[in-house]
């Protein structure tokens, strides 16, 4: 997944403002300041849309319009996050074979879209 995420074109691998240093942030490299404060995890900082947790957890937070959000709940895929401050922040499980990995990834670029225009991407997973 790792290697997946960060072989995205325009993102930047670093250091979680807001995570335990295991896991590795997801920057926009062409966009430090978020559009508006729910499209990053990081409110203030340095956009941070995507944060993927250490090797022994292999689950991601991201940032997702609400309903898009609320559907991945509804289909099992995510669970909000439990310090949302606005209804963005959900908790994606990792993924257990090559078609959930196609899944999750396609979610990460789904947030990213999310990100950088603040609107709601057209893919579905």
């Amino acid at each position: 997944m790792v290697a997946r995420v960060f072989g995205l074109e325009g993102v930047v691998e670093g250091h979680s403002q807001v995570s335990p240093a295991s896991s590795r942030a997801v920057f926009v490299e062409d966009v430090r300041e978020e559009v508006a404060p729910e499209t990053s995890l990081a409110p203030g900082q340095r956009l941070e849309p995507v944060h993927l947790h250490g090797v022994e957890d292999t689950s991601l937070h991201l940032v997702l319009p609400p309903g898009r959000g609320a559907e991945l709940v509804r289909l099992g895929w995510a669970e909000p996050h439990q310090f949302a401050d606005f209804g963005t922040e959900y908790m994606v499980y990792g993924p257990r074979d090559h078609e959930e990995l196609d899944v999750v990834v396609g979610l990460v670029e789904e947030s990213l879209a999310f990100a950088r225009s603040g609107e709601v991407p057209t893919s579905r997973a």
